[in-house]
């Protein structure tokens, strides 16, 4: 359950994406796009640098594209 302040606090923080006219990839993209822009915003507020918010990002997003093991297709 969450309560309301933190129901404030995402609401503050968190852009909805909108659905309708968009294919999947671009979708996908915007997304992606809204979260990385709500995360700076926060990490800013919260005192961080421009310098620091990208390289907490750039480690982040690093981390998650070197873990990533696609499927293989079956013959």
């Amino acid at each position: 359950m969450s309560n309301a302040s933190e129901d404030s606090e995402h609401d503050m923080f968190v852009t909805e994406f909108p659905k309708k006219g968009f294919g999947l990839v671009d979708y996908l993209q915007g997304r992606v796009h809204f979260s990385l822009m709500d995360q700076m915003k926060l990490m800013h507020k919260s005192g961080m640098t421009q310098i620091q918010i990208k390289e907490t990002i750039l480690t982040n997003v690093t981390e998650i594209i070197d873990s990533f093991e696609p499927e293989s297709k079956s013959p």
